[in-house]
């Protein structure tokens, strides 16, 4: 499926900003199943200072400074994406685990090297018994890792409730996990920590959803909206991407932006700037299908538009 999205962030702010520092994590990483066309980012004000480099994980970061005053700041950033889900690299899902877990620091391979620093507390990821034993409910002895990963994704559906007013950004996961309420990022975060408790590797990855529902049946949570969701390794099958939000495991309709640790690694926008007072933010996400006929289908970018 070709995507095309729009991502636009407004700051309105109550007093005259005189500089602002900004770091934006808004190019769509390219991958097999998610293979990045075009991209493009429009800043207004226009930056003094603008530029790009590809952080430890691998996500494209634009570092920009607005050295006018201003009392709005408008970041827009618009791709298109040609999304097929990520495909797991065997079909088989026999490896107990366990022996999944336990074995991924004595593999020595390219993935398996990437995969192990996922293992461990992050800034906003805490390992604790109690994580790990909400889990254990799911990932009983000799489970096979899919079929325990896809029963804890659905266990948080149904034991957590989707609400957009009891957290922010700030909000830690063990207030979640204890209220049983918040929204993606609140819920990528309770499984990551509850894999991570149990030894196994998980990342965070902030992305995109849009859905498709039947007559008469509700939208996903998140649809046409920034999204989030977790991927978690298997020594056997690789990457296994699950959202806990909707109950699903990611296809064509979940397009990846960037992953890392947690949501402090991966942020879409953030910085300091110098007056501002109070502000308010505003987010609009529109994630369209397009036509394969497009002007920018098939033809594969290696640098984004900046304007």
């Amino acid at each position: 499926m070709l995507y095309k999205i729009s991502h636009r962030t407004t700051y309105l702010y109550k007093y005259p900003v005189s500089v602002g520092d900004h770091v934006a994590c808004l190019r769509p990483r390219s991958f097999p199943g998610n293979h990045l066309l075009h991209s493009e980012l429009h800043i207004s004000p226009t930056p003094r200072v603008f530029s790009e480099r590809v952080d430890y994980f691998g996500n494209t970061l634009s570092f920009f400074t607005v050295q006018e005053s201003h009392e709005e700041l408008v970041v827009e950033a618009k791709s298109q994406i040609e999304s097929t889900g990520r495909k797991p690299r065997s079909q088989r899902d026999s490896m107990p685990w366990e022996d999944s877990a336990r074995s991924l620091a004595e593999d020595r391979s390219t993935d398996a090297l990437e995969a192990y620093q996922y293992q461990f507390e992050s800034p906003r990821i805490r390992l604790r018994a109690d994580f790990a034993d909400y889990a254990r409910a799911s990932f009983l002895p000799e489970r096979p890792m899919r079929e325990a990963l896809l029963d804890l994704t659905a266990r948080i559906h149904a034991d957590f409730r989707f609400d957009s007013k009891v957290t922010t950004v700030s909000t830690t996961m063990e207030e979640v996990f204890n209220k049983r309420r918040g929204v993606c990022q609140d819920f990528a975060h309770v499984q990551i920590a509850c894999l991570r408790s149990l030894n196994i590797a998980a990342r965070y990855v902030s992305g995109y959803l849009r859905t498709y529902p039947p007559p008469g049946r509700p939208r996903l949570i998140g649809a046409d909206a920034s999204h989030a969701w977790v991927s978690a390794y298997s020594r056997e099958l690789g990457w296994l991407d699950v959202d806990p939000t909707n109950n699903v495991a990611p296809t064509d309709g979940h397009v990846t932006l960037a992953w890392g640790r947690d949501y402090s690694d991966v942020s879409p926008l953030r910085g300091l700037i110098l007056g501002g007072g109070g502000h308010t933010l505003q987010v609009a996400v529109d994630m369209e299908p397009v036509e394969a006929t497009s002007e920018f289908a098939g033809h594969s970018i290696e640098e984004p538009v900046k304007q």
